[in-house]
């Protein structure tokens, strides 16, 4: 594996050599609107697990430069139409800014393709309403790409601890979810809300996906929800700060902070953490860094009845959700992730973001 730019999340992008699942041509994708730095995690995420990139679309000759010369067998499409059009090409990955992904997405379905986009999937919840229409009606796959889990090796190793029975029932999961802001590289975009749709429905949908994961919820009611600026006056669009409580279906119960208040000093984007509460155990999940020892890192604290553990994940486990979408694409199958589960998600950091939207401060 090498090892990711950490510095920024905007630019974050692991890679690592893993188990293809297909042979070169078998499953063929492409990229477009490349607006934001994840198109990279999700193009390496495919290519890893043996997918062939084709083509790529973005209507910005700078990003694209960018991205041929770090992925120099993309054909580039004179327009999206052309991706579309295009027979042999069973997937579109794409990054496009936030409130314009529905749309992309929905000429993705159309034309007979799966679609895979950066989170947050949608800005509105008419948006994710039309979405399960148009899945229904095409029966092609709307994919999320939730990578504080999904591209993250403890938190992917925290989902099978917790699937073996490592710490008993889920009782509660706390998300803690900094970033680092680096307000002098973000496009316009990221601080218009319109756009970008609030900071719950954007950094909130990774931590609601990974509080449905490790709980086995369904559903979950929204307790609380709370959003402000407290800090760039300059920037009146910008959310840097929200909270969210939420009571699942079983019972489980979660608490998430998202904030823009990385600390300079610190050597990754963001010191994310999870705090897994179950009936036999406890599980402390550091993501991205072990503070004051090791960064990049990923590793997990283990604590049941049975003894006390560190684990250490970085190198160790590997991204198995893009190889298991693959086949899904190609078996029609719901292995990787189920619709419903990519799209509730979703629909709870909507729902908290209309709550925090009501009483901002």
């Amino acid at each position: 594996m090498s090892k990711p730019q950490i510095a920024s999340g905007a630019t974050y992008a692991p890679t690592a050599e893993t188990e293809r699942v297909v042979e070169p041509g078998e499953f063929v994708f492409a990229s477009a609107y490349l607006d934001h730095g994840h198109i990279y995690g999700q193009t390496n995420g495919l290519k890893d697990a043996g997918g062939t990139l084709k083509r790529v679309y973005d209507p910005d000759p700078q990003r694209i430069a960018a991205f041929i010369e770090k992925y120099p067998e993309a054909q580039v499409a004179e327009s999206f139409d052309e991706i579309l059009q295009d027979d042999s090409i069973r997937m579109v990955t794409s990054a496009a800014i936030p409130n314009e992904r529905a749309e992309i997405g929905f000429l993705c379905l159309k034309a007979g393709k799966d679609y895979f986009t950066d989170k947050s999937p949608f800005t509105t919840l008419d948006q994710l309403e039309t979405a399960r229409k148009r899945v229904a009606e095409t029966g092609r796959k709307y994919v999320v790409y939730y990578s504080e889990r999904l591209h993250n090796e403890a938190g992917m190793k925290a989902g099978e601890l917790i699937a073996a029975g490592a710490v008993g029932r889920i009782l509660q999961v706390v998300n803690l979810a900094p970033h680092r802001l680096s307000k002098s590289i973000r496009p316009d975009w990221f601080f218009e809300k319109d756009k970008y749709g609030g900071i719950i429905t954007d950094i909130g949908s990774h931590q609601f996906e990974q509080f449905l994961h490790y709980t086995g919820a369904k559903d979950a009611e929204v307790n609380f929800a709370r959003v402000a600026n407290f800090n760039n006056p300059d920037k009146p669009g910008l959310e840097d700060f929200g909270e969210v409580s939420l009571t699942a279906d079983n019972g489980a119960s979660f608490y998430c902070r998202m904030d823009w208040f990385t600390p300079d000093g610190s050597p990754v984007w963001g010191d994310g953490r999870t705090f897994v509460v179950g009936t036999e155990g406890t599980l402390e999940v550091r993501k991205y860094m072990d503070p004051c020892r090791q960064a990049p890192d990923s590793r997990i604290f283990l604590t049941n009845g049975e003894r006390e553990q560190e684990i250490e994940c970085f190198e160790n486990v590997g991204f198995p959700f893009f190889g298991e979408l693959i086949l899904d694409s190609l078996n029609r199958t719901e292995n990787a992730m189920t619709q419903e589960h990519a799209f509730k998600a979703a629909e709870l950091s909507l729902k908290a973001q209309a709550m925090a939207d009501e009483k901002q401060f």
